[in-house]
């Protein structure tokens, strides 16, 4: 941004937070028809350097505010700051937002004047997205924020003595999940604040069951400021720490408040017709009866064993798979089926799930492996076949539910492969009678070809995220579906007094789920508004019907200033909206384009940002004139895969002007090197993660401890002959303490030579030796002033390189590497600060954005249950070259690896080479 001055600060917040001189980024552009990754390198270089003090820019509130009225919740996320410089200054807001929320409103006031964020239809507001594209800005304000979230974020020049206020409000129809409703707020601050403040007013006149409140970032100090008044059908939830009570220490600028505040909530459902609202000339109707017994299902699950589900991808399917098998009912019916170019069924036919065929079919689960190519068509339509055949021949209980569960992970390859055909087959085939659910696992499958594909056939699409949780993820999906209650659900109203209808017909109804539906009034007589619900039960048929009336919602709430008064139309609109842009998706040309158009006028009208508007900001002048508009889209799930897509084949590809790299092996390898550089190398997800631990020289850490095999590694830093002229000190390890306590085993190693204690007799050898030495319990191998392998009996290899530097070196010394190999022989306890990612370690990256080096750009990791700001780089690996190393690309964890690590890099040091503590 051009003629700008001083500072650039971010507030994040919801998440609010100062964006600090070290973190000026660029951002991961998708908007409508350009779902691009803007130049990254090119946008880094037009970043400028900006200098001053930054608490001359006070961020002195923030606050989050959100009613919920009937499952419709409205958030207002609130930020203001002051400029105290006498030079103007960039502010930077970000917020993050849930994906299925629709913004709706964004403004910024400055100094009394407002701007405010005008929604247009997103061709419209096309050519004003290109033209800041094309002037070398960021014109994208949307990006993907991990799965379930999207970031907004917007810059502004303050001018001097001068404060802004940033308000974003957006909306959307909590869905009802697993028997609970979910309100997720991110909060990022980065530093404490004067005045923060998150609040929820949840109302429901159908009365609440129960409420809970909790955040990630929750200590035993914070959790008592969560304040929760429940009432029948109100509650209030608020947090509002005082500015010492957010500090991560006394007098720090670091802050506690770091990550999801979340609200999970239930209401009371006595009446088995559901709830009815109706307000302002429209109604809405929720749907979820109790005390329904389940409708036995008949399920298929179809798996993909194709190589490119080889590793943790199988392994995870397979570990999924034996939970789901035990958590079918008795009157359930299953199958399985493992594809790749072959199609290969457990059984003819589907089986009760007795304990006894439950067990038979997890024996068979143990033995799927990957190999070969994808044939998805060939592996459906068998499914397929044998429910109907199944049915034909009444092997199936008359009132049950069929369904088949597909999980992929890659493109169709085999037999047939065009998308089209294979969606054309697979509806003829199912022909309305079965449910087809699709798992699309990983970024290498084809997701909207999957979700068009469920959707013709009564069934959903889910994406399953790579990552350790990738078993939960299934789970968690065959949880939502495992209990039918209902099948085709219809529910009626009178046709004289309602048009607009949302989707009335519903194929089941799920335990823990919930049915919505809207509509307008065109009958002010609401003496004549008979609503009924018919379905298939489990033995009998359902059917319900009652007489509805308005709500006088001042009676309910007698004390509150209700300003959500057309919080039914809205929900009716956000409704219709969603269901239309899926129908946008499939059926007749002239249907599609009549849905698309109904969408796009319904999205105007409310001012939606929806995948088919954009939000265009106008910002205020620069000392050089206008500046250039920014442009919000909403992005489809496809664009955010397709972010993600860029986002690994960027990772994965040299960094400009980098040396060679050295890609992973076919094992994990875990080490520390250099200054000391420590590096987790994760072969199956092509990638790898590194940071370095910075303290005084002399400092000894402990790198492995695993007490259940008695094994123990620590390592001593040694700093350089003197400080160099640049100031800075570097550090070494210099010895190693390595312990193998029930085997006898101990051995020293230092730049000088190695020491070897076993069962009371000690062997030391020279660097300069060529050795091997050979023992009961423990082999070294020593190749002359190079590297030591040290393998024990029956568990882990190390391998320590030494680094030779030129005697007469002015600051330089000797220094090791530590390597170790066959790490997953050590038991789960093992930890240290390398042994603690033995047994793995899932994380997500996204946000990809330029850095302070061009070729390094910068990006945000979710792992652990922290967000944290990473750099892409590299590390040497000196097994191959112990005099040049070898370049591994890694994500490069900041502040001595805070937030990957457990705990803090002090926790680790220990009293002695061979202590504990």
């Amino acid at each position: 941004m051009s003629g700008l001055q001083g500072v650039g600060l971010l507030l994040l917040w919801g998440s609010a937070c100062l964006w600090l001189p070290g973190l000026a980024r660029g951002a991961l552009v998708i908007s409508g028809g350009h779902e691009a990754l803007q130049e990254t390198r090119g946008a880094a270089k037009s970043l400028q350097k900006r200098s001053t003090d930054e608490a001359t820019v006070e961020v002195y509130s923030v606050k989050v505010d959100c009613t919920v009225t009937s499952r419709f919740a409205h958030t207002v996320m609130t930020s203001r700051a002051l400029n105290k410089a006498n030079s103007s200054q960039e502010i930077f807001f970000e917020v993050d937002l849930p994906k299925t929320a629709f913004i709706v409103n964004f403004s910024m006031e400055i100094d009394g004047k407002v701007y405010v964020g005008e929604v247009k239809e997103k061709e419209k507001a096309k050519k004003q997205y290109e033209k800041a594209v094309s002037s070398g800005q960021t014109a994208g304000l949307v990006k993907a924020s991990g799965r379930k979230m999207e970031k907004f974020s917007v810059s502004v020049n303050i001018a001097a003595e001068s404060n802004v206020t940033f308000i974003l409000t957006y909306e959307e129809l909590l869905q009802r999940k697993l028997g609970q409703y979910e309100i997720l707020t991110r909060v990022k601050p980065k530093q404490p604040v004067q005045e923060f403040q998150i609040v929820a007013n949840i109302y429901e006149p159908q009365g609440i069951s129960y409420v809970d409140a909790h955040a990630t970032f929750l200590s035993n100090e914070l959790l008592p400021l969560v304040e929760k008044t429940v009432s029948d059908n109100k509650a209030h939830i608020s947090f509002s720490p005082t500015m010492e009570q957010q500090r991560k220490c006394p007098g720090c600028d670091g802050t506690l408040i770091d990550g999801d505040f979340v609200i999970k909530y239930d209401v009371k459902r006595a009446n088995s017709l559901g709830d009815v609202q109706i307000v302002n000339g429209y109604f809405v109707h929720f749907f979820a009866p109790p005390d329904l017994p389940r409708v036995p299902k008949n399920v298929v699950f179809v798996i993909d064993r194709s190589g490119s589900m080889s590793g943790k991808k199988m392994e995870q399917t397979r570990e999924a798979m034996l939970t789901i098998l035990l958590e079918l009912h008795e009157e359930d019916h299953f199958a399985l089926i493992q594809f790749d170019q072959r199609i290969e069924h457990w059984r003819e036919s589907l089986t009760k799930a007795t304990k006894e065929m439950v067990a038979e079919g997890m024996a068979y689960v143990r033995k799927i492996f990957d190999s070969g190519v994808t044939d998805i068509n060939g592996a459906v339509l068998r499914a397929v076949d044998m429910l109907v055949k199944d049915r034909q021949e009444k092997k199936l209980p008359e009132r049950s539910v069929d369904m088949i569960i597909l999980l992929t992970d890659g493109m169709p390859n085999s037999g047939v492969s065009n998308l089209e055909t294979i969606q054309e087959n697979v509806q003829s085939a199912i022909g309305g009678n079965m449910s087809l659910f699709c798992l699309g696992f990983g970024n290498d499958v084809d997701y909207s070809f999957l979700d068009l594909m469920s959707k013709q056939n009564k069934g959903v699409a889910r994406r399953i995220f790579e990552g350790s949780d990738a078993v939960l993820q299934l789970q968690g999906f065959y949880q939502e579906v495992a209990s039918p209650l209902l099948s085709e659900v219809d529910l009626r109203y009178p046709d004289n007094a309602v048009d607009s209808l949302t989707t009335n017909h519903y194929t089941q109804l799920y335990n823990g789920s919930e049915i919505v539906v809207a509509g307008r009034l065109t009958d002010n007589d609401l003496n004549n508004f008979m609503v009924e619900v018919f379905g298939q039960g489990f033995e009998q048929d359902f059917t319900v019907q009652g007489q509805v009336s308005a709500l006088d919602w001042d009676v309910m709430y007698p004390n509150e200033e209700y300003i959500f008064g057309d919080f039914t139309e809205r929900l009716w609109a956000y409704l219709t909206i969603q269901q239309l842009l899926e129908k946008s998706k499939s059926g007749a040309a002239d249907e599609k384009a009549n849905a698309t158009a109904k969408a796009l006028d319904m999205s105007l009208h409310y001012s939606f940002v929806t995948p088919l508007t954009s939000m265009v900001v106008t910002k205020p002048d620069t000392e050089d004139g206008p500046d250039s508009p920014l442009v919000a889209d909403k992005l489809t799930e496809e664009q955010r895969q397709q972010a993600e897509r860029m986002l690994h084949r960027y990772a994965h590809a040299p960094p400009m002007n980098a040396p060679p790299m050295y890609y992973h092996q076919a094992t994990p390898t875990y080490f520390v090197d250099g200054d000391p550089h420590f590096m987790i190398e994760l072969p199956d997800r092509e990638d790898a993660l590194c940071f370095n631990i910075n303290d005084k020289p002399g400092t000894i850490f402990n790198l492995v401890r695993d007490p259940t095999q008695g094994i123990l590694v620590n390592g001593q830093i040694i700093g350089d002959k003197k400080i160099a002229p640049d100031g800075k000190v570097n550090t070494y390890f210099c010895r190693f303490g390595i312990v193998h306590r029930t085997l006898g085993v101990r051995l020293e190693v230092s730049t000088q030579d190695i020491s070897v204690l076993q069962d009371g007799k000690l062997v030391k050898l020279l660097w300069s030796d060529t050795a091997s030495v050979k023992g009961l319990n423990v082999d070294l191998l020593l190749t002359k002033d190079r590297s030591l392998t040290v393998t024990l009996k029956d568990s882990v290899k190390f391998v320590i390189l030494l680094h030779k530097v030129w005697a007469k070196h002015p600051y330089h010394r000797d220094y090791l590497g530590f390597y170790t190999l066959d790490s997953h022989l050590l038991s789960p306890s093992v930890h240290g600060l390398l042994g603690q990612f033995y047994h793995g370690i899932g994380y997500e990256v996204s946000d990809l954005r330029p850095g302070k080096v061009p070729e390094k750009p910068d990006a945000t990791m979710y792992v652990k249950g922290q967000e944290l700001n990473v750099t892409r780089g590299w590390q040497r690996d000196f097994r191959r070259d112990v005099k040049n190393g070898e370049n591994v690309p890694c994500w490069f964890v900041h502040s001595n690896g805070t937030g990957l690590i457990d705990g803090d890099a002090t926790d680790y040091v220990v009293s002695g080479l061979f202590k504990t503590v």
